[in-house]
């Protein structure tokens, strides 16, 4: 009997956290599961930056609570405009689809990015989590909308007309005649050519996410720092 107890004690213990799925294992299951995925995006894309890459995976099971994602896409802002600095990842296969050249805002920086806002009129990139909000056809063509999630870091998105779209100004010949690429009103702008397909890839069930190392973002971006809970106002905005 002496022998036994102690095993019925550890199965109860074991059988009781399956059941609950909140405790000590289940947790340790959600940190492995994140841990693994981006690993695996790291994996599949060597020159981007893992930190940068778990953030984002972060910030990610941040919306996965609110609506099935699909589709990750990545700015390193800390990168220099001439290089390719926005991945985009197919999360169920773990893939990359695209990685290509992105602008930024004019008066976010020259070459690097420095500056940001989320100020209607500041002509700024906005850092953080947004979600893809649907395509039009407009000034700049084919575009996608993005909504942003991370309060008052990008919350204005829509309002600012924040979309990703093609420009003439974002090419390897302008970036070697200028020494930078071409920079928008502060929408995340693409090559033309690429503009269509990689649209099309990620306008729907898809989070983009715009890293920079600011401080203030780092500490206290909702979707990084707090993310809000599905019973409380302050998730409308993950809403689908």
């Amino acid at each position: 009997m002496h022998i036994l107890r102690p095993r019925l004690s550890w199965f109860r213990l074991v059988v009781l956290l399956v059941l609950t799925g909140t405790g000590a294992f289940a947790q340790a299951s959600d940190r492995g599961s994140d841990r693994a995925l981006a690993v695996d995006l790291a994996r599949a894309a060597p020159q981007a930056n893992p930190r940068v890459i778990a953030l984002a995976t972060r910030a990610l099971k941040c919306v996965s609570r609110h609506r099935t994602v699909r589709t990750l896409s990545v700015i390193d802002y800390s990168l220099p405009s001439t290089t390719p600095r926005l991945w985009v990842f197919d999360l169920p296969h773990r893939t990359v689809l695209f990685h290509v050249l992105v602008a930024h805002g004019r008066n976010t920086g020259g070459q690097y990015a420095r500056h940001f806002s989320n100020r209607e009129g500041s002509l700024m990139s906005s850092l953080g989590t947004f979600v893809t909000d649907g395509t039009y056809v407009g000034h700049n063509g084919y575009s996608l909308r993005l909504k942003g999630l991370d309060g008052r870091f990008n919350d204005q998105a829509e309002k600012r007309a924040i979309v990703i779209h093609g420009a003439s100004y974002v090419s390897r010949q302008f970036a070697e005649a200028q020494g930078r690429l071409g920079r928008s009103w502060g929408c995340p702008a693409v090559r033309k050519s690429v503009a269509k397909p990689l649209i099309d890839a990620i306008r729907k069930q898809s989070v983009v996410f715009a890293y920079y190392p600011d401080k203030d973002w780092l500490q206290d971006a909702p979707t990084l720092a707090d993310c809000p809970d599905a019973s409380t106002g302050a998730s409308s905005a993950l809403a689908p």
